[in-house]
């Protein structure tokens, strides 16, 4: 059979994705590709068919030998072509599965499952383990990277900005420190819920009607079952597993999405010429427009952008997926499929941060340049707030007039405050009591006026470094 190029697929996920994250991708197609459903389902059916061996035969050796890695001699392609004859996906699988398990234990296969306890558990099954062996490592590589810059540039002076405008100075390790914060939380939730998912033994209805004619305890029967796989039981089945447990799942996955795309948007604006903070990585053969050869275009960081847009409203999807009327419907059988869509959409954009901040550059000189920018104002702040901590009922008016004065006689703040004795006055006591300095180099070192930033990068950092050597041992 000749190999289909990558060309004709439809998906971009399939072709222009897959291409640019081929490593990944090919790891991901273990737990999501269709190959990977097929093969996750035999072995569900196959973990059935040693727990009934386990009750009938008392955990027969020989019998249990007989069974065993059966769903590895499984085939997609025999699956699909006995799907042409039935109609129907798991008796398809069930047909085949039969064909390498011996006569005495045939009727053995599927018995007392209804389609969706071997569907939802293998699920849950190749849910868990694309996320713990996939996206999780690949989010505490970035949470790793974001920790090293930020510690690396605890110090460096950056001004805040709020509205798009200057605000007060901060460093930009503790902007960064925002990040690390945020996406290593949401790593460990991510963490905690995916071994959460749950399967199920539970039948047409979800209570236990079929299994309840073959054991005296369905329920402990479904307990063994599941045990081969390392899952427990939802609390309640209807045909379905609760869909709650997988849910919440993608739901803080799409958390640590906006995060991410939170991130790639402001490493993008810090990019932008008037600004110049940062620089992603840019090689010498690389181009940058088709037209303006001088252009170094922020594209990485759009792309994580762009992947967000394009995959975080598919979020909706999955909250649909909730409903199903009465004990089950099939109105999830399509939607619920692309979820592997999502995951991969997801790691794309994971696999692209990791680039940006593996090869990354920061302009510190820029940095410092661009606090200085409006002068001395970005310290108008501290000057009310001391000025008001000294006992003036009308500090906030009298600095905010004063920076009035300054856009208008073009001055510096350190000048006209000078100009007004008591201001001064009162300020030079407050600096000297509170900073031990003089307002003249307050006043010319923003980088003096950062409060906390550097400890709180630090203190973050320390926190979110031990967290991730712990969440290292979790997982597989």
């Amino acid at each position: 059979m000749s190999e289909r190029s990558v060309f004709l697929n439809l998906s971009p996920l399939d072709h222009r994705y897959y291409l640019s994250n081929k490593s990944a991708f090919d790891e991901l197609a273990r737990y999501l590709s269709e190959d990977a459903v097929i093969n996750y389902t035999a072995k569900v059916e196959e973990a059935l068919l040693l727990s009934h061996i386990d009750e009938l035969y008392r955990g027969d050796p020989e019998r249990k030998k007989a069974v065993a890695g059966i769903s590895n001699k499984i085939s997609p392609a025999d699956v699909y072509a006995e799907e042409e004859k039935t109609q129907h996906n798991i008796r398809a699988l069930v047909n085949v599965i039969k064909r390498y398990v011996p006569e005495n234990l045939q009727h053995l296969v599927h018995l007392g499952a209804t389609s969706v306890d071997i569907l939802d558990t293998a699920s849950s099954l190749r849910c868990r383990d694309a996320v713990r062996r996939v996206i999780i490592p690949l989010l505490i590589d970035i949470e790793e990277l974001l920790i090293r810059i930020s510690r690396e540039e605890a110090d460096t002076s950056q001004v805040g900005r709020t509205h798009g405008q200057h605000a007060v100075p901060i460093t930009f390790g503790f902007a960064l420190s925002e990040y690390v914060s945020r996406l290593g939380k949401s790593a460990i939730r991510i963490n905690t819920q995916i071994q959460d998912v749950r399967g199920q033994l539970s039948g047409a209805v979800g209570a236990y009607n079929a299994t309840s004619l073959l054991v005296t305890d369905p329920l402990g029967l479904e307990k063994r079952f599941l045990e081969y796989l390392d899952l427990k039981p939802s609390d309640h089945s209807t045909q379905l597993v609760e869909p709650e447990y997988l849910l919440r799942v993608l739901l803080e996955i799409n958390i640590a999405f906006g995060i991410l795309a939170n991130l790639a948007d402001d490493l993008r604006n810090l990019q932008r010429s008037e600004i110049g903070e940062v620089q992603e990585a840019f090689n010498k053969d690389q181009v940058g427009s088709s037209t303006m050869p001088q252009k170094r275009n922020p594209w990485n960081s759009e792309h994580v952008k762009s992947m967000w847009k394009a995959f975080s409203p598919r979020i909706l999807s999955f909250y649909m997926d909730q409903i199903s009327e009465h004990q089950r419907d099939l109105t999830n059988s399509a939607s619920s499929r692309f979820i592997a869509d999502y995951l991969a959409g997801f790691t794309a954009a994971l696999v692209r941060m990791k680039k940006i901040l593996s090869n990354f550059y920061v302009d510190r000189k820029k940095m410092e340049d661009n606090v200085l920018i409006t002068g001395d104002l970005v310290l108008a702040e501290a000057a009310y707030i001391l000025l008001s901590a000294s006992g003036e009922t009308d500090a906030h008016e009298v600095i905010r007039n004063i920076t009035l004065q300054c856009e208008k006689n073009k001055e510096s703040l350190v000048s006209a405050i000078r100009s007004d004795t008591r201001t001064w006055d009162v300020l030079t006591k407050q600096l000297s009591e509170k900073l031990g300095i003089d307002p003249d180099l307050f006043f010319s070192h923003p980088s003096y006026y950062c409060g906390r930033a550097k400890e709180k990068c630090l203190d973050l950092c320390d926190r979110f470094a031990g967290e991730m050597e712990h969440l290292k041992k979790e997982i597989p």
